[in-house]
């Protein structure tokens, strides 16, 4: 079975966990979010293409879901103490490497989806791993005081304190799928939307100019990232009012309806089964809190079940 899945940093990396245990992993590709990529003192950062390799590459710290296993800070406070450059995002000793192995590759001439090769061979990873686009985009808010802020300076630089007004993702008009994106939803059986921010995550791949035209003639479901009317993890709460969408199961799926064909939802939001399915939606009701590979796998055979589900 060919499977694509979309997918964000944390909430995607441990879903995926699961979805590499009941799926051969050489059937799939998995298309990262990287609207929250950025340079940092010379190096572009992926933060959500580094997430999932140290996740399923076996490198990630456990505690926090993102960064390094056993990471240090050696370079960043002397950058900080030091030389006085900004520090409201730590680069770790480890991670680094990484960093400066993809900046030497796009220095180079090579692509995006070059580097993430080079990296992901590196960590051993067993499924394709692509970034949506090559080219160069940015996810940008604007606060209610009216600035406008690279996501990463308004959730990590000011913990997502401002309120958001708008939010959308800079260059959006001018990229392209990355090599090989549009070529395996075409050929796939089923592409699953990892439980993922709705806005800044799944929303931002949705703006690549060709990726939702393509949904639309796919077998696509997906994995709620709302339980019970809040956010696993993350900041979705804070950013889908600002495109008009409530914060639950049920909005987020409408927000999908051109192409979604089945939805999952935790038991907290059982009681939106009924109005998913007059959506004409196969829906799955069961455990997506995903504290344990196992859920995890528990939660991707779920969504695996709808592609071949009726919608009743």
């Amino acid at each position: 079975m060919s499977i694509v899945a979309l997918a964000g940093g944390v909430g995607a990396a441990r879903f995926l966990r699961g979805l590499v245990r009941v799926v051969d992993p050489a059937e799939l590709t998995v298309v990262a979010n990287t609207g929250d990529d950025i340079r940092l003192h010379g190096l572009h950062v992926s933060p959500d293409l580094d997430t999932i390799t140290y996740t399923l590459g076996g490198g990630v710290h456990p505690a926090q879901g993102w960064g390094r296993d056993g990471e240090t800070t050696a370079v960043a406070t002397e950058l900080r103490d030091r030389y006085g450059r900004p520090a409201w995002f730590t680069l770790g000793d480890r991670d680094l490497a990484t960093h400066l192995v993809r900046t030497e590759i796009l220095a180079g001439g090579g692509t995006l989806s070059e580097a993430t090769d080079v990296i992901a061979a590196a960590w051993g990873l067993e499924f394709r791993l692509v970034p949506m686009t090559d080219d160069p985009v940015a996810t940008r808010i604007r606060t209610t005081d009216g600035r406008t802020l690279h996501f990463q300076e308004w959730w990590v630089g000011e913990r997502a304190a401002p309120p958001v007004a708008d939010v959308w993702l800079e260059g959006a008009a001018g990229a392209r799928p990355a090599p090989g994106v549009l070529e395996a939803i075409a050929a796939a059986d089923v592409v699953v939307l990892c439980p993922s921010n709705p806005v800044v995550s799944i929303g931002t791949i949705l703006a690549v100019p060709g990726i939702r035209p393509a949904l639309r003639r796919a077998c696509v479901v997906g994995v709620s990232p709302i339980v019970a009317g809040a956010v696993v993890r993350g900041m979705a709460d804070r950013l889908l009012p600002a495109t008009g969408t409530d914060v639950s199961a049920l909005a987020v799926a409408r927000s999908y309806a051109d192409f979604l064909d089945g939805w999952v939802v935790d038991r907290a939001d059982e009681d939106a089964a009924a109005p998913l399915r007059q959506l004409g939606l196969a829906v799955a009701v069961t455990d997506t809190v995903m504290t344990t590979p196992d859920v995890a796998a528990s939660v991707a055979g779920a969504a695996l079940g709808l592609a071949t589900a009726p919608a009743t």
